[in-house]
């Protein structure tokens, strides 16, 4: 029996299919072939180094195992679904990691003399990055996310990097605004979406050139996979980044391609159900007398939160705090039952660490990243809050 709300189910319907299809919906069924008979929905992984190959290369989908696969195919056509739903421009190309996705961007576009803006608060391995490009003759200006300070060093850039919310500080910036001013002085916007993911957030869709995520996080979620890749519109971009791709051999495994695509089917779900574990155990750890600078996006008293409410759909997993000192924080991290002492994020299992043993990051000592999983809201508050009770015992 039809709902008194549900639309009719006879007639034409301009609002109806795949490109009004809502989150929950694509996902499901993002990047999937046509139904044929007897066949599985999402055909298994192709194991393949080398593919039938008559006459001319020039043309031919598949003809080497480094080249493409439709493996990858099928998770690319979904992501690029995701990234820019109904977009016929938009292209995806994966990758063997998330480094691997954010280098072939930076390495191919960016040329010696020409200048780049990186967020100097960003993923730490951006500063081998860093080096990396000066030393091939690149020069690097860098500027914190928050407050847009990376708009006073757009003049003369070429490439402008955004990570936001920033990892692991959680700070934003507008995406908007600095792709808009950006492009005025003629240079490349990418934006770094890993911790919101394209449910979170669609970069693409609010000015920039490039979307470029860590698939091993969120977008795979179950810490099993490597994974990572660009998104774009620009079909120069796009093939620059997949002929980077051939040349270094960055290529992702099928078996991981065909995990990823796998897991997407849950994107939704669990996104959600992170983005509210996250916000519940945010709320909990601003009461507690000895937890300082508590930051989610989602926290109305967070200095982010109206920006992020305007340019982000569910706020992420990732909640971070500082205990007094290193000590205190070992001693918190020890006595979680439900938060696993691991580093990553975006897994169904919570995971924490202190952030500092890593170094790279300027953070204090006591500074916690905790990625809050799909447990029970109520069982993960109270093992929070039981650990940090014993902590200061």
């Amino acid at each position: 029996m039809t709902a008194p709300d549900d639309p009719p189910l006879t007639g034409p319907r301009l609002d109806y299919g795949p490109a009004n299809d809502a989150d929950g919906t694509r996902v499901v069924r993002a990047g999937l072939p046509a139904e044929e008979p007897y066949e599985p929905p999402l055909p298994g992984p192709v194991f393949a180094a080398h593919y039938h190959l008559p006459g001319e290369v020039e043309g031919a989908p598949y003809a080497y195992g480094r080249d493409a696969n439709p493996t990858w195919t099928r998770l690319e056509q979904a992501i690029a679904d995701l990234e820019a739903p109904g977009d016929p421009d938009a292209e995806a190309v994966a990758f063997s990691s998330g480094m691997g996705a954010i280098s072939a961007v930076l390495l191919s576009q960016v040329r010696p003399g020409q200048t780049v803006v990186l967020p100097s608060d960003g993923y730490n391995l951006l500063a081998a990055l860093h080096e990396r490009l000066e030393g091939f003759g690149v020069q690097v200006r860098t500027a914190p996310t928050g407050g847009d300070a990376q708009l006073a060093e757009l003049d003369g850039a070429s490439l402008l990097w955004l990570e936001t919310p920033s990892n692991p500080g959680l700070d934003v910036c507008d995406i908007r605004k600095l792709a808009d001013a950006a492009h005025e002085r003629g240079a490349l916007v990418a934006v770094d979406n890993t911790l919101a993911t394209p449910l979170g957030q669609r970069p693409l869709l609010l000015g920039a050139d490039i979307s470029v995520a860590s698939g091993t996080k969120a977008l795979t979620g179950h810490g099993d996979v490597l994974l990572g890749y660009v998104a774009t519109r620009d079909a120069q971009v796009a093939a620059a980044v997949r002929g980077w791709r051939k040349t270094v051999g960055a290529i992702p495994g099928p078996m991981e391609a065909w995990l990823a695509h796998r897991s997407l089917a849950t994107l939704d779900v669990r996104t959600q159900r992170q983005a509210g574990n996250a916000l519940a155990v945010a709320e909990a750890l601003t009461a507690r007398p000895e937890v300082s600078d508590v930051r989610h996006p989602g926290l109305s008293d967070d200095p982010a939160h109206p920006l992020a409410a305007r340019q982000m759909s569910r706020y992420g997993c990732v909640v971070s705090f500082t205990l007094p000192d290193e000590a205190y924080a070992n001693r918190f991290l020890a006595r979680l039952r439900l938060v696993s002492d691991a580093t990553s994020f975006g897994g169904v299992r919570s995971t924490a660490e202190r952030r500092g043993r890593w170094g790279g990051d300027a953070v204090p000592d006591g500074f916690i990243r905790l990625s809050v999983g799909v447990e029970d809201s109520r069982d993960l508050v109270r093992d929070v809050r039981r650990a940090l009770d014993e902590a200061a015992g």
